[in-house]
């Protein structure tokens, strides 16, 4: 037994002392990699701020932040969000040992230094994410034993890198920079590569052949470029690839039924190109699909039939095309389908019942098709549901599709404008849910009644647009104290009376350092559309709405509230077309993200605040038609509105480089010059009249002829009005004396 215990600690004891020696080994560090890591360290701006530890040992530079090391020769070097600055150092291909160089996400400026190249046992160079430019150096016999290049995300140019001398290359990423030409696939497929990211560049021409014979490739990368022409043959050949993005570049043509020979696609996005034609309905064999994106093309024809075919299937994005139909996929077949967009197409009939069974359903996009019927009932278990646009159709019954989709736990945007255009009213009893609601919008869907109640109750509500209705009665104030509310559109309606205080006192707005969380919509933008011909606005998440308060064309009266001031996150106040009344205040001037304030088409008077000079961000001011008086403001942004912006208003002074004083004295100068040439002119028509009848008396007196027979006209005319008299009298006497009493 006491052997079997002096067995155990001496073995416990030499395993410790060979650890220790080893560490103690790897602790040394060579001396050419000594020297190249402090090359590489002074090379950098601040002397490496972010090398923490480096040059306090210098014996043991193993140990050092990021070096890895192998019986004291430096292997790996992973310096990555490290925020170092500067260049890099032709000093790291001293370091003849690495096989691991990790600079990525830092700020690195400058080229790659040629002699990287040199690194006869690199396997992994990863840069992404700095400033690097200039051509990338990749010579014919560099990089031999390279399996890993990532340089995206930087500012290199000219032709890409190939790596010819790299027969192990497995990934390449050089997406994010600004290489140019053609991409050259015969070169790229000599090695066994899986991974070809070329995304984010400016190449040109067309798609080349050749990518057959990367036999092992499974992601091909070549989005937002400016490729042309159509899709080449053998692409449609390559049996192991699994993602194909070609999405957001100039390709054309049809598709042919080959594509159904990828099999293993679990990924393809060709939207935002120019293909034309039917969607081929060929995907019945792709049964590892997950998520197909032709969104932003030309076709046509109905929906693929074999989509549902797909049980993987998790997203489906069609939006803008010209696709006809009913919707004819089989929802029951597709259990993961999480997001299906099938916006901007010319799609009829009803929506189908049987997407009420894709209960992992989060968005769901059918805007702007030809739809009709009313929400299925079934929507009520479509549980995950927390986007749901379904503008311009022609659905109805808006009572029953808010009932219906109140029971929606997680729904966060419902846009239904240009729907329910039959002269329903906006419902205002049995609506107790949306508690998750942030996006509202109603638009231009011709409702009447009042705003309902029930929205106090949406304590999440960002963005409410209820604009383009025949929505009347007064603005309750319990609008304005919902927390979260930043963006409110009542514009073209009947709204009256005054506006609530509320409005000036909203939490969402006042804070300039608050801020809320916003759910992004991801690829499904928000589209509102503000009348029949107006311009459509897009909002990728609810964040990117700008804080507004739209509440032009109504009926409002009353001053404009000086405690607007207080909302210094707005960028929006529309107040044009109403009946405001009263002075301008002087406090908006308080509203120091403002870009927008229209006070058009109201009954204001006063001046214009020269506070006002003080809104830097305004970039559009309107106050014309009112009744202000006074100079025009001069100064800041004021320098950059047109006369356009404060005409109708006939006492305000459009010539902002003088003062209105000046105006007013020569206005003044003109009307007395006026007023003289008047009193002039009747002067000269007095003595006019009054020559002529001393003409005319003098003539009477002078000539006896003349004097007999005006008088003897004058004596005719008394003798003619006496006769006429008599005769009246004579006839009215007759009459009283016929008349009966009583």
């Amino acid at each position: 037994m006491g052997d079997c215990c002096w067995l155990f600690h001496f073995l416990l004891i030499s395993v410790l002392l060979h650890v220790h020696g080893a560490q103690s080994l790897n602790q040394t560090c060579h001396p050419t990699d000594l020297k190249a890591l402090l090359a590489f360290s002074n090379a950098l701006d601040r002397k490496g701020a972010g090398l923490v530890g480096w040059g306090a040992d210098a014996a043991a530079c193993c140990s050092w932040t990021g070096v890895t090391c192998d019986l004291g020769r430096v292997v790996g070097l992973d310096l990555s969000n490290k925020s170092l600055h500067g260049g890099i150092s032709s000093s790291v291909s001293s370091l003849d040992g690495l096989a691991t160089l990790n600079l990525s996400r830092n700020s690195l400026r400058g080229p790659a230094p040629a002699e990287l190249g040199r690194l006869a046992r690199l396997r992994v160079l990863d840069l992404s994410a700095n400033g690097l430019s200039g051509p990338f150096p990749a010579s014919d016999f560099g990089f031999p034993a390279i399996e890993v290049v990532n340089i995206s995300f930087n500012a290199f140019n000219g032709l890409h890198p190939a790596f010819p001398g790299a027969v192990n290359l497995t990934i390449l990423d050089v997406s994010g920079n600004a290489f140019t030409g053609g991409i050259n696939a015969t070169a790229l497929c000599v090695a066994p590569v899986e991974v070809l990211r070329f995304s984010g560049n400016a190449f040109s021409g067309e798609v080349p052949g050749g990518f057959s014979l990367c036999k092992a490739l499974a992601d091909l990368s070549l989005d937002a470029n400016g490729l042309t022409g159509s899709i080449p043959d053998d692409l449609y050949t390559m049996q192991k690839l699994r993602r194909l993005s070609l999405q957001e570049n100039q390709l054309s043509g049809n598709l042919g039924n080959s594509l159904g020979n990828l099999s293993q696609l679990v990924q393809l996005d060709l939207s935002c190109n120019w293909f034309t034609g039917s969607i081929p309905d060929v995907f019945g064999g792709m049964r590892r699909l997950e998520s197909i994106n032709l969104a932003s093309n030309g076709f046509s024809g109905e929906l693929p039939a074999s989509l549902s075919r797909c049980p993987m299937l998790r997203v489906i994005s069609l939006r803008n095309n010209s696709l006809s139909g009913e919707i004819a996929i089989d929802f029951n077949l597709l259990p993961r389908l999480n997001t299906f967009d099938a916006g901007t197409n010319n799609l009829s009939g009803a929506i189908p019942p049987g997407i009420t069974d894709c209960t992992e359903l989060r968005m769901l996009n059918l805007a702007r098709n030809k739809l009709v019927g009313e929400i299925p009932e079934g929507f009520k278990d479509l549980r995950s549901l927390s986007y749901l646009s379904l503008t311009g159709n022609g659905f109805t019954n808006l009572s029953s599709a808010l009932q219906v989709l109140q029971h929606l736990p997680n729904l966060m945007s419902l846009v239904l404008t240009r729907n329910f255009r039959g002269g329903e009213t906006m419902p205002v009893d049995g609506i107790n849910g949306f508690r998750s609601m942030q996006v509202l919008v109603l638009a231009n869907c011709l409702l009447s009644g009042i705003i309902p109640p029930w929205l106090r109750n949406l304590e999440s509500l960002s963005v409410l647009d209820i604009s383009w209705n025949k929505l009347n009665g007064n603005i309750p104030p319990w609008l304005g104290s919902l927390n979260n509310l930043f963006y409110i559109d009542l514009s073209n309606n009947s709204f009256s009376g005054e506006l609530p205080e509320s409005f000036t006192q909203m939490r969402s707005l006042i804070s300039i350092n608050g801020s809320s969380e916003q759910s992004s919509t991801e690829d499904l933008p928000l589209f509102i559309k503000k009348n029949l011909t107006g311009k459509v606005l897009q909002y990728n998440q609810v964040s990117s709405f700008p804080p507004s308060l739209i509440l032009s064309s109504n009926l409002l009266v009353g001053p404009v509230l000086p405690g607007f001031g207080h909302l210094v996150k707005l960028l929006v106040l529309d107040l044009s077309w109403n009946s405001f009344s009263g002075p301008i205040p002087h406090e908006l001037s308080g509203m120091c993200s403002l870009e927008v304030l229209n006070l058009a088409d109201n009954d204001l008077n006063g001046s214009i605040p020269s506070s006002l000079t003080k809104l830097n961000f305004l970039s559009k001011f309107d106050v014309s038609y009112n009744n202000l008086a006074g100079d025009i403001p001069t100064g800041g942004q004021f320098s950059t509105f047109s006369n356009d912006d404060f005409v109708g208003n006939s006492a305000l002074c459009l010539l902002r480089n003088s003062s209105c004083y000046e105006v007013l004295l020569s206005i003044n100068e003109q009307r007395h010059d006026t007023d003289t040439a008047k009193q002039v002119m009747y002067i000269m028509v007095e003595v006019g009249f009054a020559s002529g009848l001393l003409m005319f008396l003098s003539t009477l007196f002078f000539a006896r002829t003349w004097r007999a027979a005006y008088i003897q006209m004058i004596d005719r005319l008394f003798d003619t009005l006496c006769v006429l008299t008599t005769v009246k009298v004579n006839s009215l006497r007759i009459k009283g004396g016929n008349e009966v009493h009583p």
